[in-house]
């Protein structure tokens, strides 16, 4: 399994998080799609999530509920 990791700063602290491409694919389309930068919707992510969770995990938890929020086109 191929992880990309991204660096970024949440809080004023730079932290990296490591995810797979599609998870990173999907963060950057919700991101552009609330017009946030993807800084900040990670930031948002980080901000809510539970304090024994890791920010990975919590990433990509966020991804499948936006993805299940979405209507299915058929």
């Amino acid at each position: 399994m191929t992880f990309v990791k991204r660096s970024l700063s949440l809080k004023g602290h730079r932290t990296s998080l490591a995810l797979e491409p599609d998870f990173w694919a999907e963060l950057d389309r919700i991101a552009a799609e609330r017009s946030l930068s993807l800084a900040a919707l990670i930031g948002m992510i980080d901000a809510e999530r539970a304090p024994d969770q890791p920010l990975s995990s919590a990433a990509r938890v966020f991804v499948l509920r936006a993805l299940k929020a979405v209507p299915e086109q058929g």
